[in-house]
């Protein structure tokens, strides 16, 4: 039997409670973080005193309610987490959760500082399926790498939306039937907040702040803001949030674009035959990259509540990114100096099969100047729902509306400079390599080498419609069944309609201006090793112009109309579920059966055939379709042991569709590194039996302590091989042997174990901490992508009267990031530290102070092992210093 306590007798019953040990339960423990934080109360001698909590520990207060109470496995993060913890975007206030890892990067375009993509216990980010107030949100990748070719996921881009506009974010780690699908290891769901939840009638808050990057050396505004109205009866509410967001950034980076075999046929494997098949690095580049970034946007909620049984409410949001930007990269070229200059290398290593250092007499590499000044993102929806109670037992809901994403690159300008003298490098595994150009010049630019631009673009777009109806029964075990249906209609298109070459004055016409500007002095420095910064660079204004002259570029769209990188898809999605939720005494749960139909279509662009006119030669459309249907039993059960001691079960069977570009079929061509990447429309979803067992331990007030074991059999997982195919080589002119990764099913396991705990100490201080072990693999042994074996958060807290601060360090192992340029990329084990302090001037203003990287963390890459590096990247430390006002 439930007992209602007064709030001063459940203190005083969480006072008494035994504190025994929890050995027997942590065996079949698993979830997430236990936030938790109880109001400190203290009971007068006659009438129990309620004292009010506000601030952090309220929000984990209501964070752990909101998980204690849920029958299915879920984490929580609250807005005062979400606006207190040193957090810039959804990504950031999440990634502190047990089982949740960040990354900075989507595709092949290296890791940024800004968190990017989530995935969920070792899985990719195209495994979790993102939501916003329940239903999906499309995305607007900014850069280039992830709009056409083999990098456009169904992962959405996080860099879009700014954590003020949020309430709350579910991360639902266990299915249940009325959960839509896509979502193999799990859905995220971000709650946006509306009119009527508000305490006052008139509500107004916004935020100030200056952004600072101490690589970039410059600071720029940030400014947020909401109002919010409700009428005296609370039967109608308008909310309006704005947000502008500036930021400079810089990237300072050693990269090693792929590694490709020696030809046996090449002079160096004919003078030294055991270099055949040694691979040998294909560029080693000195990348500057730098960036302002324009985040601006907002959302608007009208919430209409006409009587007590029926609530209407119509919300939008639309955020634009503009991310223009320049990327600089000095390239010494050792595989086109062995495999098409056929040059033979002097004082060679060769180490784990791979040539490691070498000489050569000359160099044929390149300088790459790529400057994108329309470059960006955008994403919207659009969203109706309803909830009605039709009699006292039957509840009605529902939603209809549209969403879109789109990320484009337009008028982007590509020069690339020859350079001049010899070539030496030597790789030094985990440590950046040395190279250097005895005998030339780095200090001037050199002539004309090729030169490029144009445009692409990636279309994303989804209407949706749900319905849903829950009827209380009330009878017995049975508390209430739930039945409804969706409807979905998704579209991708990755699109470029154009790709430059050099025009009749290409070559002939002077390079682009040169104002004597040259790479920061300190270039390079925080990424260890012996890096040179001597290095000159062009002004962006300078690179467009010269690109825009004529005769400097082909501008044609029918010759130049690089086919091969684009496709369009269509998805048709109808879902109908069945669930019922069960209760007793001291127990809870629901089972229930999702059943899903996907109508497939996919327009895609293959060799040979009617239209003619590209350079990349004749080719034809091709539809594909197909369709197919799933069908998804779930059960989750909850047992609430003791009043302190929660333990739960779930497993379910749960798919995710694959990325966009692998079912894409287009090919998508490297025409330096003679690599590709390729779809296959045959694709099957991926299908996974997920179980899970765990245990919460509420041990004290403010305490929590939680553990247990995942275990997903993933029975078409999507892997990736390679193969050699021929096409056209547009730098060459002629057809050349390309490596091409592509798309297959496999199968696979992941399994694991998550540990939390949550204490306060000394008072005002308190530790939050939690572990993740995931070992995911193939079933033939190979790695899972983006899985990390080993993850963990530590996150110390104060809060007293005015002054609040944390310190918050996480860690990751390193993990499989995918397949580039035919070589596997790695992401080596790496944690950050960051850090927040607030200072409450009064009711009304507080002053707010976040650091990002304050230990300056560089990623580091690496391909089949860590002989073979791939990158270095350093993004420097970044700043916040703000007001926050609330009247």
């Amino acid at each position: 039997m439930k007992r209602n306590l007064t709030p001063a007798a459940a203190v005083v019953k969480s006072g008494s409670r035994s504190r025994t040990p929890i050995a027997t339960a942590v065996a079949v423990m698993v979830a997430g973080l236990a936030f938790s934080a109880q109001a400190q109360e203290a009971p007068a001698a006659d009438v129990p005193t309620v004292v009010t909590v506000t601030g952090v520990r309220a929000s984990l207060e209501k964070s752990l309610k909101q998980k204690r109470n849920a029958d299915s496995v879920v984490e929580v993060v609250t807005a005062e987490d979400i606006g207190k913890m040193p957090d810039r975007n959804v990504a950031d206030a999440i990634q502190r959760l047990p089982g949740v890892n960040t990354q900075s990067s989507a595709g092949g375009e290296g890791g940024f500082g800004e968190n990017d993509r989530v995935s969920l216990r070792g899985t990719s980010p195209s495994f979790q399926q993102t939501l916003f107030n329940g239903h999906a949100i499309s995305t607007g990748d900014w850069f280039v790498l992830n709009q056409f070719g083999g990098n456009v996921g169904r992962s959405s881009s996080f860099s879009l939306l700014p954590s003020e506009l949020v309430s709350s974010v579910v991360v639902h780690k266990s299915a249940t039937a009325d959960l839509p699908e896509g979502g193999v290891s799990g859905v995220i769901d971000v709650i946006t907040r509306r009119p009527l939840e508000f305490k006052n009638q008139v509500t107004a808050e916004g935020s100030i702040q200056g952004f600072h990057n101490d690589l970039a050396g410059k600071t720029d505004p940030q400014f947020s803001g909401l109002v919010n109205w409700k009428n005296d009866t609370n039967t109608l509410g308008i909310m309006v949030q704005g947000f502008s967001q500036k930021s400079t950034v810089r990237r300072d980076g050693q990269e090693i674009l792929g590694y490709t075999p020696i030809l046996a046929n090449s002079a160096a494997a004919l003078a030294h035959p055991e270099l055949a098949g040694v691979k040998v690095p294909t560029f080693i580049g000195a990348s500057l990259f730098e960036q302002k970034k324009t985040r601006e946007g907002g959302a608007f909620d009208i919430e209409l509540k006409p009587n007590k049984d029926l609530t209407l409410d119509v919300n939008g949001f639309y955020s634009q990114l503009k991310a223009p930007h320049q990327n600089t990269n000095w390239l010494a070229a050792p595989a086109n100096s062995i495999n098409s200059a056929n040059q033979v290398p002097t004082n060679y290593t060769v180490k784990s099969g791979t040539l490691t250092a070498a000489t050569f007499a000359t160099n044929s590499g390149e300088v790459d100047n790529i400057y994108r000044p329309d470059a960006g993102g955008e994403s919207y929806y659009l969203d109706f729902n309803f909830k009605y109670r039709a009699t006292k037992d039957l509840t009605l809901s529902g939603k209809l509306g549209k969403t879109h994403g789109v990320g484009y690159d337009r008028d982007d300008v590509y020069y690339q400079n020859n350079v001049d003298g010899g070539m030496v490098y030597q790789l030094n595994g985990m440590s950046p390599a040395n190279v250097s150009y005895p005998g030339g010049t780095t200090t001037k630019p050199g002539s004309t080498a090729w030169a490029g631009g144009g445009e692409s673009r990636s279309v994303d777009q989804e209407k949706y419609a749900q319905i849903d109806a829950e009827l209380r029964l009330s009878s017995g075990v049975w508390d209430s069944i739930k039945f409804g249906g969706r409807l979905t209609d998704h579209k991708r298109a990755a699109e470029h309609p154009f790709e430059t070459r050099p025009g009749a004055l290409g070559f002939s016409n002077p390079g682009p201006i040169w104002n004597g500007t040259m790479y920061p002095s300190d270039f390079a420095s925080n990424l260890g090793g012996n890096l040179s910064s001597n290095y000159f660079k062009y002004d962006g204004a300078a690179l467009g112009a010269w690109g825009a002259a004529n005769g400097n570029r082909l501008f044609d769209y029918v010759r130049r109309h690089n086919w091969t990188d684009e496709f369009k898809l269509q998805e048709k999605t109808s879902a109908v579920y069945a669930m019922a939720n069960l209760t007793g005494d001291n127990w809870s749960g629901n089972f229930g059966l999702r059943a899903v139909h996907t109508k497939q279509s996919t327009l895609v662009n293959q060799a040979g055939g009617p239209i003619t006119g590209s350079d990349w030669g004749p080719y034809s459309q091709h539809l594909y379709e197909r369709s197919y249907n799933d069908f998804l039993p779930s059960a989750n059960i909850k047992f609430d042991v003791r009043n302190d001691l929660v333990v739960r079960g779930a497993i379910a069977r749960t798919i995710a569709r694959p990325d966009y570009s692998a079912l894409g079929g287009s090919v998508s061509l490297n025409d330096d590194a003679l690599s590709g990447a390729g779809g296959n429309v045959k694709l099957n979803p991926v299908k996974s039996d997920n179980a899970e067992v765990s245990a919460e331990w509420y041990f004290a007030p403010r305490s929590a302590v939680s553990a247990g074991l995942f275990y997903m059999d993933l029975k078409s997982v999507v892997s990736n091989g390679t193969t050699s195919a021929t096409y056209f080589n547009s730098k060459r002119n002629a057809n050349a042997v390309y490596l091409i990764t592509s798309p297959f099913n496999t199968s696979g396991k992941n399994k694991g174990v998550e540990l939390s705990y949550q204490q306060p100490l000394f008072g005002d201080f308190g530790i939050l901490a939690n572990y993740t072990y995931a070992d995911g693999k193939l079933d033939n042994g190979d790695e899972l992508v983006n899985a990390s074996r080993n993850t963990y958060n530590l996150t110390a807290f104060y809060e007293a009267n005015a002054l609040s601060a944390r310190l918050a360090y996480n860690y990751r192992s390193a993990y499989k990031a995918g397949v580039d340029r035919g070589a596997s990329q790695h992401v080596a084990g790496a944690g950050g530290l960051a850090g927040s302090l607030n200072y409450k001037i009064n009711e009304h203003f507080t002053v707010t102070f976040d650091a990002l990287n304050l230990t300056n963390t560089t990623i580091k890459m690496y391909a089949e092992n860590k002989d073979q590096p791939r990158a270095f990247y350093s993004n420097g430390r970044t700043f916040y210093l703000g007001l926050r006002g609330k009247l």
